[in-house]
């Protein structure tokens, strides 16, 4: 990943604190003319010591000609009166000093909004079946499954260990989560509605392994 950019240098000791136990990268720059020739994910700018000079840095760093990268302002309480009208130079702001989860978290929260630096959805594969653990969209042959929220998981349950065999009561308890009502019958009618929805060529993905329960597709080391 590239360094998240940091205005002032030397940056805030605590925010380097934070992104070092965290093992996010950063570089620290003196002005924003220094920003021009980096690429970064977002921008961290410090108000904490010259508070007018840092709302002129943010809004250098948004402009056309410049990197548009996200902007986290830290800014002390008694400045906060000072957002109200400069909006459109940031996109968050951490009050500080801040608890050092909450900082790390707002950074990840800007890193993730950029599509450009966001990490890959998680994905469970199998031949042409795509589950996005994410979005709980499922798809295959690139069509997308109309599931419902217990067919999902379900699927994804069976999907996430090809080859194995689980018993209807493993089933009930791992992917429902407790005692539920209708039993293991439940169990039998999501398979069969799930089948119906993989359609006729891919309805063999889950198998019936008799007097035992189901299991789907075959196991990947063979």
């Amino acid at each position: 990943m590239d360094p998240i950019l940091i205005w002032p240098d030397p940056p805030p000791p605590d925010l380097v604190r934070v992104l070092d136990l965290a093992g996010l990268p950063w570089v620290a720059v003196p002005d924003e003319s220094a920003a021009a020739t980096l690429t970064y994910p977002v921008a961290v700018v410090s108000l904490e010591d010259d508070v007018e000079l840092g709302f002129t840095t943010a809004q250098a760093l948004r402009r056309g000609d410049l990197q548009s990268a996200p902007v986290l302002l830290l800014v002390r309480g008694t400045a906060l009166p000072d957002l109200a009208s400069r909006h459109s130079c940031f996109d968050d702001f951490c009050v500080v000093p801040a608890h050092p989860a909450e900082l790390e978290a707002r950074v990840r929260h800007l890193i993730a909004s950029d599509p450009l630096h966001a990490p890959a959805p998680e994905l469970i594969q199998y031949d042409t079946l795509v589950l996005n653990l994410e979005t709980y969209q499922a798809a295959i042959d690139g069509q997308p499954l109309d599931l419902t929220y217990m067919e999902y998981e379900l699927l994804k349950f069976l999907a996430s260990s090809p080859g194995r065999v689980f018993t209807r009561e493993v089933l009930l308890s791992r992917v429902w989560g407790y005692e539920y009502y209708g039993g293991a019958r439940t169990v039998d009618v999501h398979i069969r509605r799930l089948r119906a929805k993989l359609g006729e060529v891919h309805a063999g993905l889950i198998q019936t392994v008799r007097s035992v329960g189901y299991k789907f597709g075959e196991a990947r080391w063979g």
